[in-house]
Formats: structure tokens, sequence, C-alpha cells
């Protein structure tokens, strides 16, 4: 290779060397999100579960990836064939986006592997379902829609030629139905935020913010355009497709007054416009991204004289993009009142979840350019045609030589991959590198009599249950009290199932066999001829001689221990089910039992399976005031701060 190839293409190597870097960096975390978890390497809380990766790979990756859709539609629909010679970079962009968004949601989900069950249950009234499916479909549609730029290098394969040839002819309704499935969860990302109407602040939250996102998306997919066509042309040293720029520019323009109009017009006619001049944190990220999405590029792109200058029509590109990025970010977390208000620890994200997200751009990067250079998706690949053939290379006794300039670029990359992959886990603090689980809460005992307050963990949560009520319903006993201790009738909930969330041990072995407890030996339960690992569970029979079982039963000490009216009729484990499980299990069983099989409940009470039906807010925690109120002082109950008068 000559070194006047190597001067041609030093800038695209130098970026790639970056790209690299931030990518060892992002493995290296993204290996510790993997092996310990969102909360090493996030500040996400229960206050604010949804952070940076929400906003930005996920809403922001789907919108950055919509210039695909956009290109196409001008392109293939509306006529404009001046576009023609970008529709194959465009679409590349979208399928890298898109594909960068699933790899993203990745990181993001607590339990990513059970992502394949959006697939099989539905939920069809979720407009996250619907974007979930719509993501899916239209990632499988641009891999159709690209696939024919891989296979033409090589038409002398039959069996490629063919699968060109078909998915040539169906281009048209490829096109179609990715204009289609774009515009639908374009637009649904923004109906997740429907459901928060006390929540979002008012300067975003909207009942028309499905069509806000839909505009902003094709807003952005226009200035994502120009900015992927300027930053190549540069790093590959090109000249700039100014011909295309100039309309681009044009429809962007557009697209920027629409939005604007929309945005202002929809604060203004929902009474939300004196929230523009409050002094607040909401107002000063409001007026911030409104400066860069809006009022930065539409000053450029206004004025002739700095619109054809490449650089100023380049800042206003990735103004437009940052702005409209920015929105998503705001909507998706930052700009929630929760964490603009007192109630919670402002979120802001770690540097750890910055270079998670800076490394799937990376990898989508890297992944563009070995496409524009091993297949056609320009109408001319970048090369240099005024190189002149290879030479021999000549040595340096001073230098040492790596090979060809491929060869040497794999051997930098490799090489600054590994060294910011392994020199990133000395950033990622030690005393966060623990699986600490879930904490240890032991359940407190419910508290009432006709009506029982329970309240496990005293997080004024829970439910006013009206004991009285459901035995005169003919609910026996034992379809709650399932099991007896020994000594003991309708043994309480909290007995066994003893902590919060986590799995309980209602026989405990060791008080058993200890001095301080039933004092027992290992043979007044276990037989010494059957191997202890043999399991009572699994013995079918018992002879007279208990010769078959591996450990003596309960119920052969304990002869109440199962009540008769009990809807348990053999133990098999004495596992027991956390405190939270166990009573959703039974409640929302019994109820969902009583809808079935009994019609009138089922019109008069349709909802008795809804969580509301049960846990009402913190201020009607408890039914009747009254009940509980000579209790106010006692330390193991806790009364919500206010009541309704």
């Amino acid at each position: 290779m000559t070194w006047k190839r190597e001067v041609k293409m030093n800038r695209i190597s130098k970026a790639k060397l970056v790209l690299w870097i931030i990518l060892g960096v992002a493995s290296a975390v993204a290996v510790t999100r993997f092996i310990y978890g969102l909360g090493v390497t996030t500040n996400l809380t229960d206050n604010s579960p949804w952070g940076f990766w929400i906003g930005f790979d996920v809403m922001g990756g789907v919108a950055l990836a919509a210039g695909g859709f956009v290109i196409a539609a001008f392109n293939y629909i509306f006529g404009k064939k001046e576009l023609h010679p970008i529709s194959r970079a465009a679409i590349l962009t979208a399928f890298l986006g898109y594909v960068a968004v699933a790899v993203g949601l990745l990181f993001d989900l607590g339990l990513p592997w059970n992502i394949w069950h959006l697939i099989i249950y539905w939920n069809p009234h979720s407009p996250l379902f619907e974007v979930g499916w719509c993501v899916m479909l239209y990632l499988t549609v641009l891999t159709l829609e690209f696939t024919p730029v891989v296979l033409e290098k090589y038409p002398n394969i039959p069996l490629l030629a063919k699968i060109h040839k078909v998915l040539f002819k169906i281009r048209i309704p490829l096109v179609i139905l990715g204009i289609m499935l774009s515009t639908l969860h374009q637009s649904s990302l923004g109906s997740l935020f429907l459901a928060m109407p006390y929540r979002l602040h008012p300067l975003w939250y909207s009942p028309i913010i499905p069509l806000i996102f839909f505009i902003s998306a094709i807003y952005l997919g226009l200035m994502m355009v120009m900015v992927e066509s300027m930053t190549t042309s540069w790093l590959y040293k090109r000249e700039p497709e100014n011909h295309i720029l100039i309309k681009l520019r044009k429809y962007a323009l557009w697209m920027i007054g629409i939005y604007s109009a929309f945005r202002f017009g929809d604060i203004i006619f929902r009474g939300a416009g004196i929230f523009l001049y409050d002094n607040a944190w909401g107002t000063y990220l409001f007026w911030m991204e409104i400066f860069i999405s809006v009022i930065i590029p539409l000053i450029i792109l206004s004025v002739p004289k700095l619109s054809r200058s490449i650089n100023f029509l380049y800042i206003a590109a990735l103004s437009g993009v940052t702005g409209i990025v920015f929105n998503r970010l705001n909507v998706g977390g930052l700009t929630h009142l929760n964490n603009l208000s007192e109630i919670g620890k402002f979120y802001f994200p770690s540097w750890m979840e910055i270079f998670i997200s800076a490394g799937v751009v990376s990898l989508a990067m890297l992944a563009f350019f070995f496409f524009i250079e091993n297949f056609k998706v320009w109408e001319h690949t970048p090369e240099d045609p005024d190189a002149p053939a290879k030479v021999k290379p000549k040595f340096n006794s001073f230098n040492i030589y790596l090979g060809p300039t491929k060869v040497v670029n794999r051997t930098k990359f490799s090489f600054m991959f590994v060294l910011a992959f392994a020199l990133s886990f000395a950033l990622i603090s030690g005393t966060k590198l623990e699986k600490k689980g879930i904490d240890s809460t032991e359940v407190s005992k419910a508290r009432g009599a006709d009506t029982l307050l329970i309240d496990g963990n005293r997080n004024n949560y829970g439910v006013a249950f009206k004991h009285v009520f459901h035995q005169q319903k003919g609910i026996s006993c034992g379809q709650c009290h399932h099991m007896n201790k020994p000594g003991d009738k309708a043994t309480g909930c909290y007995e066994c199932h003893s902590y919060m969330y986590q799995e309980g041990d209602a026989f405990r072995h060791n008080w058993h066999s200890s001095s301080q407890g039933a004092n027992l030996s290992c043979f007044e339960c276990h037989n010494k001829n059957i191997s202890k690992g043999f399991e009572f569970r699994n013995i079918k029979s018992e002879s007279s001689q208990n010769k078959n079982l591996a450990v003596k039963k309960c119920e052969k000490c304990h002869k109440q221990l199962i009540p008769s009216d009990s809807k348990i009729k053999e133990i098999k484990s004495y596992i027991t089910l956390s405190y939270t499980d166990a009573l959703h299990k039974m409640c929302i069983g019994c109820h969902e039992e009583k809808l079935k099989t009994d019609s009138l409940i089922k019109i008069n009470n349709p909802n008795l399976t809804k969580c509301s039906k049960c846990h009402f807010e913190v201020q009607k925690f408890i039914y009747e005031r009254k009940l509980f109120e000579k209790f106010e002082n006692n330390k193991w109950v806790v009364l919500p701060n206010r009541f309704d008068k």
C-alpha cells in the first residue's frame, strides 16, 4: 500500500482507533453489568427506574434511525429521485440504528433473557407491546431491504443471485411496509407517556405526544442523514454531496417550523404556558432543549449565507440531532416530577452508563464503515482513483514493519481495544462489586381484629383485610390458615412466610436438632438404613415398619399439622414462598376463582383481581381510623401521616 493511500485514509483510521478504545471501555463495563447487575454500573433507583439507557439508547436510538424510512418515503413514494444516491446509506444507518437499540435494551432490562416473552405472551392493549412488535418487524424489513446490497457482490453464486432478484422485485412493498411500521412505533413511543399525566412535567406531557414524537422523528431523520453524509465525506475526504444537502436543508427547515408550531401551540392550548417562565429546573431544561433543537438550526438554515457554508450546515444538523435526542432524554426520565422535586435524589447517569451507550454507538459506526468499505453502499467505494499501483515496501532499520496498512490498522485497533478493556476495570468501584441480593426483611405480624392491618415491612403500603367479612362469605379458616404450628390453631402467615421478599424455612432443621430447641437425635426422624439424599417427597408409599422412608413424615408427631379444611392436602416442601409472593398468590388466586365461578361477583365486582381493589393510597390505607386510633402511639403500628377527614 502506498504512502499516498495511507495519507488518504488517515482520518478514518484515527476515527476507528478512537471508536475501538471506546468499545474496549464499554466491553469492560458490559461484563461488569451482566455479572454484578444494574446496581453496580448505574445510578438508577426505585425512584428513578428510567434513566439514560431508556432515553438515549431506546427512545433516542429509534428516533435517530428514522432517516431510513424518511429517505425511503421521499425517494420511492414521493418521487424525489435526487435523494436516491443516499438511500442505501440511509437504510444502512437505520438498520444499524435498530440493531443498536436492541443491543442497548438488553443492558437496561433486569432480566434480558426473558425478552422473548414479548413474542409469546401478548398484551395488545399495551403501547410497549406495539412498539416491540413494530421494531422487530421493521428490523426484519430493513434486513430484507439492505440484503441486496450485500448479495450483489456475489453474482456468480446462483442461489444468492436468485434471492437478490426476488428481493429487488419486492423492494417497493418492503418500503411501504417499512414506512407503515415506522409511523406506528415512532408515535407509539410517545403513547407510553400518555399514562403519566401526573409524573411527566407539563411542558412535555401532552395528549398529542404521539404526534409530536412522530413529527420530531421525521425532523431528526433528515438531520441525521445530513450529519452522516457530511461526517463520512470529511472522514473519507470525499466531496460533500451539496446538491443533496440543499434539498435536505429545505425539507428540514419545513419540519422545524411544523415541529415548533405543534410544540408551542400544544403548550399554550393546554394552558401550560405559565411553566415557560417558571424559575425551575424543568423550565431551564425546556429552553435548553428548544435552543439546541430549534433556535440554532432555524437561524442557520434560514440565512442563505450561513446555510451555504458546509461548516455552519454541519453545526445546524448536529444541533438538531442533539436537541431532539435531548428531548427524548427529558421525556424518558430527566423531567419526571419525582426527579425534579424533593421526593427523591436527582438522577444523573454514571460514567459507566454513558460509556455503555457510547460503546453501542461505536459498534454501530464501525459496522457502518465496514459496509461502505466492502460493499456498494455509495455509488463509488471510498478508494483513491489516483493512487498508483502497489510498490515494494521500503524497510527502515529504525522502524518495525508490521505489514500492509490493513494489517497495521488491525493490529493497532486490537491492541487499543484490549488495553482499554483491561484498564477500564481499574476505574470500576470495587466497593460496589458485590452481589448483595434482596435485603433480608423480616415480616411483622398483622395487627387488628375484625379488620387486619397487613403491612409486613411497615412501609404504609399494605392491605386493610376485612377478616370478619371474608368469614361471613363462607370462606373457611383453612383456605388461608392452611398449616398449624404445633400447639396452635389458625397460625398466622408471618410464622412460616417470615421474610418479605425471600424464601423462608417453616421446618427449621437446626432448631429441631439443637439442644436449645427440640433436642431430637438424627435417627428420631431419619432412617439410618437409607441414604440421606433420598428425599421423603419421592416416596409413594409407607410400610408399617417405616423401612422405605428416608425421613419420617412430620405428621407422625404433629397430628394437627394440616387442618381438615385446608386446601393443602400434602406438604411437599417446607421451603416457603416469600410473604409478598405467598399472600399475592393466595388472595389473587382466590379472587380469580370467584370471578370464574360466581357470575354475580363477575358483574358487580369485575375488578376483583386488580391491585387497586386491595391496595389503596397511603391516606386511605386504613378503612376506619377509630379502629386503630388507640394504637397510634404503639411502635408496632405505623399509621399514615394524614387521614381523609
